[in-house]
């Protein structure tokens, strides 16, 4: 949930601080952004997290001290409500999908675009999930090679199964109440249950899951 004044409070973990710098002269110029910490050590953010209160952290997958999925699981126990975004130079399938699982709701290469930076910043605050192409081709294609459970497809009826397809192409949930025509807060109604259904946590997790199953 943004914070009040419709500000989204950002939190910036990086181990370069020439990154950081550049983060914090991108994003502190819009207007409803306010970077309210930083800091180059994974050890320090549950503190950091505490005391500032961040809706949106900016995490590198490695840090000297502490890993990304360590540091996305801590904080989904602890602070649940601050979502992080992985922002990293590395790819690797393993470490994608560790810091998916881990919780992360979005996960973002370091060239990507400014504007997509900023719009991606702003939908998972909002609770939606972010994936920069390049790593969405990944992980889809590595969970289509795993073995797909006999019956799966029966636990999603056919509207759950449209959401799940609109989810994987970035839609809000506004967009996909466009495009199957319900309400913004049905289409709610049936992402909740999809996640219950795929045992998913966020929206990445489930697209995951749904693409395992050969469900999209």
């Amino acid at each position: 949930m943004m914070s009040p004044g419709n500000r989204i409070r950002i939190l910036i973990v990086d181990d370069h601080e020439v990154v950081r710098e550049g983060l914090k002269v991108l994003l502190e110029p819009e207007r409803d952004f306010e970077v309210v910490a930083e800091t180059g050590l994974g050890s320090e953010v549950p503190e950091l997290v505490t005391r500032t209160r961040p809706d949106v952290v900016l995490l590198d997958a490695r840090l000297p001290d502490i890993s990304g999925p360590q540091i996305c699981r801590s904080l989904r126990e602890s602070h649940p409500e601050a979502r992080v975004i992985i922002l990293t130079s590395y790819t690797e399938d393993d470490l994608v999908e560790a810091c998916i699982r881990a919780g992360a709701k979005g996960y973002l290469v370091k060239d990507v675009e400014r504007f997509w930076l900023k719009q991606s910043i702003r939908a998972v605050s909002r609770g939606e999930a972010a994936l920069s192409p390049q790593v969405a081709g990944k992980v889809l294609d590595r969970v289509r090679d795993e073995l797909v459970p006999t019956g799966a497809r029966q636990t999603l009826n056919r509207t759950q199964l449209a959401i799940l397809r609109l989810m994987a192409r970035g839609y809000s949930n506004r967009e996909i109440g466009a495009e199957v025509h319900l309400s913004e807060n049905t289409v709610k109604t049936h992402v909740q249950s999809i996640f219950g259904k795929l045992g998913a946590h966020n929206r990445v997790e489930a697209v995951m899951l749904a693409s395992r199953r050969n469900l999209i």
